[in-house]
């Protein structure tokens, strides 16, 4: 029997990088997909190739997601994963010296408070049927300082953790387990883009993993799986670092 068998999850971000290989995942272990992205080429593109449906939807906008869950659950009957994975990290954020109010809200809109709107909106579903896992995508910059400095996004982050703690407390006895995702560095084009625009600021953050490599997207796919199936049964509240390494080193050896 596939983990996930016939349960409906929905991703936000799913037409790339870990979300489109968390959505691979998912099919794999059984379960319906719901792709959310904004970009509906990428997009439509992974929900065909799952046999799921496709939603566009601004994760920042309040109506975008709570119209993305019901079509979901209309679609489908139930929504028992949702995996609040959509995110940036622009070049505009950087030092809290040199990053501008406007870049800094902009990352705080789309990591986090798109976090807070889509569990918002999910949870009545997963209450009323006392059964669901919500996984939450920080990061391992939530834990410590990123190498370089990325003020608004390492904040998101932290904040992502705090939330996904505190709605994991309140509602762990009431079936939905909320828990949050931690990655390392992963080869994933937003890092593929620092590497083309910036190689010493990315070669950096390769100096500090101990296992000498970036994350694929699959390896991250797999812990989000594990996260939302049975095998974490006993898991909510938590922060899941699959980092490489990063956080347990404090001098990395070359």
């Amino acid at each position: 029997m596939k983990r996930l068998q016939d349960r409906v999850a929905v991703i936000t971000g799913a037409g790339s990088g870990i979300g489109a290989a968390t959505a691979r995942r998912f099919a794999e272990e059984g379960a319906k997909i719901v792709a959310v992205d904004m970009d509906p080429t990428s997009g439509q593109a992974i929900a065909d190739e799952l046999g799921g449906i496709f939603i566009k939807a601004d994760v920042t906008n309040a109506d975008d997601v709570a119209n993305m869950y019901k079509v979901a659950f209309d679609t489908y009957g139930s929504i028992d994963i949702a995996f609040n994975n959509a995110g940036i990290s622009p070049p505009d954020d950087d030092s809290i010296l040199t990053t501008g109010i406007d870049a800094w809200r902009r990352v705080q809109e789309v990591n986090l408070t798109s976090v807070y709107l889509c569990c918002k909106e999910v949870l009545p579903y997963m209450l009323k049927q006392k059964k669901g896992a919500i996984i939450n995508t920080a990061s391992f910059v939530a834990t410590m300082a990123a190498a370089t400095s990325q003020i608004s996004y390492t904040a998101s982050k932290g904040g992502v953790l705090a939330m996904t703690r505190e709605l994991g407390v309140q509602f762990a006895r009431e079936g939905v387990r909320v828990n949050a995702l931690s990655p390392g560095p992963v080869n994933t084009p937003l890092l593929q883009e620092l590497f083309a625009k910036d190689p010493e600021r990315a070669a950096r953050r390769l100096v500090h993993i101990p296992l000498g490599r970036f994350a694929e997207p699959t390896e991250i796919a797999a812990a989000v799986a594990f996260l939302a199936s049975d095998d974490s049964s006993f898991m909510t509240a938590s922060n899941f670092l699959v980092d490489g390494g990063i956080s347990g080193a404090y001098v990395t050896p070359l």
